[in-house]
């Protein structure tokens, strides 16, 4: 896919008037069940269960940002509780993964780390890890920030950094004396070339440099959690050969993938020896998220484009 045409699609999930009215045309709903099983966790649950089979955990993530009223953050906080009890009670090898500006870092920073604090404790109590999303480069900062403090009082969380930011390495560096947990994706948002790579290929390059300097940290002594979230196979069979140059097992990092993309692959190296965890969203807000996962790679638009056919 050309850059010009993923310009096109970041901006498209910006455009508040196709936010509000393409949710509800068939085929955008027809569409979007690629990449998510449904609208409420029952959903999510229900297609988490599916890949016990397969030995694959998932994470799950309730689609949104940016609320504007703290009623709302609370609310969001609360669901996540109960999510986390159904996990438990359910017996699902699941984590859960929240954005910040979902739980209120736009109208109560206070607030926020409270709503985080009791979700990173609940899911500690059942032996899980919470993620922590990263957003729009507007946000780094903060988030980075946000994460240092809310890793003193809950060793149990964990970060997603960006590989077409170029100011990431030193995010790492800044972020492996605390003994990361680190979720590593290229980046989905429409950034300015002044901060962010544009090429697919400087892209890959700062995302295997990203994957490598975290595996040396780890063969070095460093306690870190790995989670490689892409789908270039390509790249994970480079990050691989490092690994195994450095003596490191297969368990010493994990692949994310999104659900249904590349699932065939999730199964495959989940039968290889690898961790494997399948990132499952849902809810309504999910039009951004979404135009955001068609920039990421052409198949996902020709999906979508049959979708308009009989």
């Amino acid at each position: 896919m050309t850059a010009r045409m993923r310009g096109v699609f970041l901006w498209l999930a910006g455009n508040v008037w196709l936010r509000q009215h393409l949710p509800r045309w068939g085929f955008a709903r027809r569409a979007v069940r690629r990449f998510m099983p449904g609208e409420d966790p029952d959903s999510a649950l229900r297609a988490a269960a599916e890949f016990r089979k397969d030995g694959i955990g998932v994470v799950l993530t309730r689609l949104g940002e940016n609320v504007t009223r703290i009623e709302e953050a609370d609310e969001v906080a609360e669901h996540y509780l109960g999510l986390l009890d159904r996990i438990a009670t359910e017996r699902i090898d699941a984590e859960v993964s929240v954005k910040l500006t979902q739980l209120g870092f736009d109208l109560d920073l206070d607030r926020t780390l409270a709503h985080a604090t009791r979700l990173a404790a609940k899911s500690r109590s059942h032996g899980r890890s919470l993620w922590v999303d990263m957003e729009g480069s507007a946000y780094t900062d903060k988030t980075v920030a946000f994460y240092e403090r809310l890793k003193a009082s809950s060793p149990n969380v964990g970060l997603c950094l960006q590989a077409y930011l170029h100011r990431t390495a030193a995010d790492l560096e800044r972020l492996l004396p605390l003994e990361p947990q680190i979720r590593l994706v290229k980046g989905a948002y429409a950034e300015s070339p002044a901060i962010a790579y544009q090429t697919r290929h400087d892209v890959d390059t700062n995302f295997v440099a990203l994957a490598r300097a975290m595996l040396d940290a780890s063969r070095s002594g460093t306690r870190i959690r790995i989670a490689l979230a892409s789908h270039d196979i390509r790249l994970i069979d480079q990050v691989a050969e490092h690994a195994r140059a450095l003596g490191l097992p297969k368990t010493a990092y994990e692949v994310q993938m999104l659900y249904g993309i590349r699932t065939d692959q999730q199964r495959r190296l989940a039968r290889e020896g690898y961790i494997v965890r399948d990132l499952i969203s849902y809810g309504e807000a999910w039009y951004p998220w979404y135009m955001r996962r068609l920039a990421e790679r052409p198949a996902n638009v020709m999906f979508v484009l049959r979708q308009l056919l009989p």
